[in-house]
């Protein structure tokens, strides 16, 4: 067998090895990037979505957009985790995240191509990325939960931008407000914002600016009776996690009765069975009921008669809620059920609305509901993404305690600072440090284009500025002029930064340390699409074929 190939692949399997599987990776991991780059910042655009249901969302939300794309290549699924852990570490930035992972990507194929070895740029965008990251500390500002201005500017800095930015002055000033209800003292002296001690729900059919907040729980839901009392200045609540119904029969079970008498029993026997299940209720001193669960008719009616209020099918994540808003405990039998276990509130019905306004008034009552309006269900759910992010990045602002200027003046900074750190860097890895910093400048050339302002211009007078000194100079994409981020309002939390340049250099370190895809079906990313990845590189996205060509 002297000189014959040794076949180990099964006949559908195909490999792609070293160049051809880089440029392979590569060209996927970019084409992500390019796909929500244009979203980035003030002036960024919007992604409309249509799911494979004809569901229609419009949205500039990063992970939003990357997690409702049809992609089955698993190398751009690397880049979507990118995105992914920074909307779970910080929040927001998950555009800057993937962004700069593609340019670091699109910077690496040049080394590449000049016969670096991948372990030498992988190498310098670690060292890039533990210097930027200590770095930031340096520029950044201790801000505290007292700093209740800069908190704001951080809210409206990332809901800029986004639906929420036509009314951005009052939800800035809700989100704070907030996030000061829920911050509570850590044992080591710091201080957390517990975003489980906050909701969020939504009404459709009125003005963004008719959002507030409230002290306590919106429940969306009836009473179970006509004649049950809505409203209590001072109310005993139980939370309820199993139904008032007596169990269900087996399917096949069957009855036998001798005559009419016998099954007059029998239903006088369930009756009584209910009606001992609200006398328990009852005993305990209740004087409403939330269930998470059904509620029997006949139930029902002795609760109207006893005077108790009592709501079914609550969402388990509302009795959650109103555990913590309430200091209730949740209850799974009435008739083990005791008054220790109840919650001490007022409530109040919107007849309107159609909603219960739930405040808790006892000891260890925490909580509070952010309500949002919008005129539609498109315009409400943009709004609650902007806000949640928001939310994100305040509360993670409150337990970092620093914060950074926006318009992609770190950026430019840490550019300047890395290509002097690269001179004392040793070999080729230098140049991978240099590529680094290119790389970063990837997001003040983005909020440039995405402005209609002259990317190269716009990053000539930034880096002019920096070298003056200037390390606060970003870019003012409403008039192109640079300025002084701070000054101007343009805020940005320092952990969601290091977590930024953390995840793009792990992706792009991960996807370059790849120089093998053996797959056991068909490798090639034509799907009939005429349309290639970005540089002409095959089929750019693999599966991505018909997500994002339908979407883009």
């Amino acid at each position: 067998m002297q000189g014959q190939p040794m076949i180990i692949l099964g006949d559908d399997a195909q490999r792609m090895k070293d160049e051809s599987a880089q440029e392979h990776n590569i060209s996927a991991a970019r084409a992500v990037a390019e796909s929500v780059r244009s979203t980035l910042g003030p002036k960024g655009m919007d992604k409309m979505l249509v799911s494979s249901l004809g569901d229609v969302t419009v949205t500039n939300d990063g992970v939003t957009i990357l997690t409702e794309m049809d992609i089955d290549n698993p190398t751009a699924e690397m880049i979507v985790e990118v995105a992914e852990a920074q909307e779970d570490e910080a929040g927001d930035g998950t555009t800057t995240a993937v962004a700069i992972a593609g340019e670091l990507l699109k910077n690496a194929e040049d080394l590449l191509d000049q016969d670096i070895h991948p372990t030498a740029i992988i190498k310098g965008f670690t060292l890039a990325s533990d210097f930027a990251k200590g770095e930031i500390a340096d520029l950044s500002t201790d801000v505290g939960v007292e700093d209740e201005e800069i908190l704001k500017q951080v809210a409206e800095t990332s809901m800029t931008g986004k639906g929420a930015e036509l009314n951005k002055d009052l939800l800035a000033q809700l989100i704070v407000d907030a996030v000061d209800a829920i911050t509570v003292d850590t044992d080591d002296g710091g201080r957390i914002a517990d975003l489980e001690f906050l909701n969020i729900e939504t009404q459709t059919g009125r003005s963004a600016g008719e959002s507030e907040l409230l002290n306590g729980a919106v429940i969306d839901k009836d009473p179970v009776h006509e004649e049950m009392p809505t409203d209590f200045e001072e109310a005993k609540i139980m939370l309820l996690d199993s139904a008032i119904e007596l169990d269900e029969a087996e399917v096949d079970a069957q009855l036998s009765v001798d005559d009419p008498s016998q099954l007059q029993n029998f239903l006088d026997k369930e009756e009584q069975q209910l009606e001992e299940m609200v006398d328990a209720i009852a005993d305990t001193g209740a004087d409403v009921v939330f269930c998470q669960k059904g509620i029997d008719d006949m139930a029902q009616h002795y609760l109207a008669k006893r005077g108790i209020l009592a709501v079914r099918r609550a969402k388990k994540s509302d009795i959650e809620f109103l555990r913590e808003v309430l200091g209730a405990n949740i209850v799974s039998d009435v008739h083990t059920a005791e008054a220790a276990d109840l919650g001490v509130g007022s409530i109040r019905r919107d007849e309107t609305e159609g909603h219960f306004y739930v405040e808790g008034t006892g000891e260890g009552a925490h909580g509070v509901t952010l309500l949002l309006r919008g005129s539609t269900d498109h315009v409400v759910d943009e709004l609650e993404r902007g806000v949640k992010d928001a939310l994100d990045v305040v509360a993670s602002t409150v337990g970092d305690g620093k914060v950074l200027g926006g318009g992609g003046a770190p950026e430019v900074e840490l550019a300047a600072r890395l290509r002097d750190y690269a001179d004392g860097v040793e070999g080729r890895e230098q140049l991978a440090v240099e590529a680094f910093a290119d790389a970063l400048e990837v997001i003040p050339r983005t909020l440039a284009e995405n402005a209609g302002l002259d990317a190269i211009d716009a990053l000539v007078d930034l880096r002019a500025a920096h070298e003056g000194g200037d390390v606060g100079a970003g870019l003012n994409v409403y008039t192109g002029d640079v300025t002084d981020s701070l000054e101007a309002g343009v805020v940005e939390p320092a952990h969601a930064k290091r977590q930024a340049i953390s995840s793009a250099a792990e992706a792009a370190n991960l996807v370059l340390k790849i120089d093998d895809v053996i797959s056991a079906g068909d490798l090639s990313t034509d799907k009939g699409d005429d349309e290639g990845g970005p540089g002409g590189a095959p089929g750019g996205m693999g599966g991505m074929g018909g997500g994002m060509g339908g979407m883009m």
